[in-house]
């Protein structure tokens, strides 16, 4: 990985360029026309290689990895893993994947909620605590709906999870940034156009303009790797 800004480096380290951590950091990938999915669909296809070495930087660096249900329904995410490097750098397990569903339309036999090192978690609202199976670890804020800032309280104060990361979807990354919980934006854009039907938006509508402010860009294998903060 090469690093253009602030002050070009040859030969940086993904796990050393991301080591300052914020309390939030929001991390996705993108096509240069702005949709977070590939032609079939999918994001993992989009960035290739070194988007991989730069998402598995960012979850080895991070106490907890938060996704949205509808990326936990498409079946494709698995349970956190870490590299043997990487784990002896992070010192323990993976971080645990915490899914974030109002509705709770999972699947619970999925290897994320049976087969996970380090177990997933569920943050849900307090009338459908119930409805999760009693051996996932739950935290529960709001009535009806999920209450995002309380939750991510509850991770950090109660639970020990200081440093957070969002992996999207589009829906719980727009509702993070909506409640002021993001410090970073960590934007990966990969060397391609798709226009076309399969264009996913990278965040759902927005209440207002939120400025951005970039302090780190690198390059690696054409893919372009922007850090913004939100909050000064």
């Amino acid at each position: 990985m090469r690093r253009l800004l602030p002050e070009p480096a040859f030969g940086v380290d993904p796990y050393e360029a991301y080591g300052d951590l914020p309390a939030l950091r929001l991390g996705m990938v993108m096509s240069v026309d702005g949709s977070v999915t590939d032609a079939e669909g999918w994001t993992d296809g989009l960035g290739g290689a070194a988007d991989f070495r730069v998402l598995r930087a960012l979850r080895a660096l991070t106490d907890a990895i938060l996704v949205g249900a509808g990326t936990v329904r498409t079946g494709r995410l698995g349970p956190a893993r870490l590299r043997q490097d990487l784990r002896a750098r992070r010192g323990g397990p993976p971080a645990p994947i915490v899914a974030v569903s109002r509705s709770l339309d999972l699947d619970w036999t999925l290897p994320l909620f049976t087969e996970a090192e380090t177990p997933t978690i569920v943050v849900t609202s307090k009338n459908n605590r119930q409805n999760v199976p009693g051996h996932i670890q739950v935290v529960a804020e709001g009535e009806d709906d999920v209450d995002l800032p309380a939750a991510i309280k509850t991770l950090r104060e109660d639970l020990g999870y200081e440093h957070l990361l969002c992996e999207g979807g589009p829906g719980l990354a727009t509702a993070l940034i909506r409640a002021s919980l993001v410090d970073e934006l960590c934007l990966n854009i990969a060397p391609t156009l798709l226009g076309g039907p399969r264009h996913t938006r990278l965040l759902d509508e927005l209440d207002a303009e939120v400025p951005l402010y970039p302090t780190a860009l690198y390059i690696d294998e054409g893919v372009l790797f922007v850090r913004y903060r939100l909050r000064v």
